[in-house]
């Protein structure tokens, strides 16, 4: 199967039951319970689509193009309204456009330099630009849940290797709280992931050798989380629903599962003890593992019932199911992007 069949990015929903496929030839949105393909744009409606990002499980999709058939600049986000069939509002900046997230009441977009955070969707005005240094991944993470407890934004810092911490509840009702920085890594950051409510946040650099995760009001490491001993590149690290636990996926080809809640859960190396290693932060090996294809971008997302759902930019979909001993086992293996209704297409 040729690398992805054009898929230029994939992308979970706020709650993981869904996700958005952007390849040369338009966008697809899919169920993942049970797999389905819930929605299909074709070439001649948006053209080739770089980003897409999912409002919960609602009729609206925010696009931005890309790739070699792009029917839209990638300076530009549009606002697809499923429901009317039709862009229902764009805004364009000064340069590309790294990513973009959806909370219900913001719409936020990072650059290269810039975050501009909006109120969402109507009236649709600019809320605050927040400053960064260069950021060509465009990491910018936010809690989602109307409940959070912040609605915490987070995204890299000036120093290298730190993160900013911004309340953009604060920010809007006019008392600017004094932005907070962790310093989280010696080296850039490669990954930045918030748990739904905005109490935790996690990190990996680009050396992928370690996640950190934060306590996001006390700004204290609370676990120190080790995906393995040589370099990767990290695709993605994301919480679970219920913050108990947390995956990530890098080029190794290998998902790690690890335990936040009952961290005793997570393996501890052998030599952890010796005391010439001084005393520093004990690391944590991941509780449960599984591989899917190496080399291949991947992104992951919790399912139901312990659960880790992997899609990868070959278009193969991946269900494993963990146990709290550390066993992993496949449930589902799936070629997503030969999954349609037929009916329809």
């Amino acid at each position: 199967m040729a690398a992805g069949r054009g898929i230029l990015s994939l992308r979970f929903n706020q709650d993981q039951g869904c996700f958005t496929c952007c390849m040369e030839s338009g966008l697809r949105v899919y169920n993942v319970e049970p797999l389905v393909e819930k929605a299909h744009f074709e070439n001649d409606l948006m053209g080739s689509i770089a980003i897409g990002e999912m409002l919960w499980r609602t009729n609206v999709i925010a696009v931005v193009g890309g790739g070699s058939r792009p029917k839209f600049a990638d300076n530009t986000v549009l606002i697809y309204d499923d429901i009317a069939k039709k862009f229902v509002m764009e805004i364009t900046f000064t340069s590309p456009i790294k990513a973009v997230r959806l909370r219900r009441d913001k719409l936020i977009v990072a650059l290269q330099r810039e975050i501009h955070v909006f109120s969402f969707p109507f009236p649709t005005r600019r809320l605050l630009t927040l400053e960064t240094r260069d950021n060509p991944k465009g990491l910018v993470e936010v809690a989602t849940l109307a409940t959070a407890h912040k609605q915490l934004l987070a995204f890299p810092g000036h120093k290298l290797g730190s993160v900013q911490l911004v309340d953009l509840a604060a920010t809007e009702a006019g008392s600017s709280s004094a932005p907070a920085t962790l310093s989280a890594h010696q080296g850039a950051l490669a990954c930045i992931a918030v748990n739904s409510n905005g109490t935790m946040v996690a990190t990996a650099s680009a050396q992928g050798t370690l996640v950190r995760v934060w306590d996001s009001v006390r700004r204290q490491l609370l676990v120190e989380l080790r995906r393995g001993a040589d370099p990767a590149t990290l695709y993605c690290i994301t919480f679970s629903r219920d913050s108990e636990f947390l995956c990530a996926s890098s080029d190794k080809g290998t998902v790690h599962i690890f335990a936040l809640k009952d961290t005793h859960l997570n393996r501890r190396s052998t030599f952890s003890k010796m005391s010439f290693l001084g005393n520093y932060i004990e690391s944590q090996w991941a509780l449960a593992t599984f591989t899917v294809p190496p080399e291949c971008a991947c992104v992951c997302a919790f399912g139901s019932r312990n659960s880790v759902i992997a899609v990868c930019m070959d278009g193969t979909f991946h269900k494993y199911v963990f146990t709290s001993e550390g066993n992993c086992n496949r449930e589902a293996f799936d070629v997503f992007l030969d999954v349609c209704d037929d009916e329809d297409f």
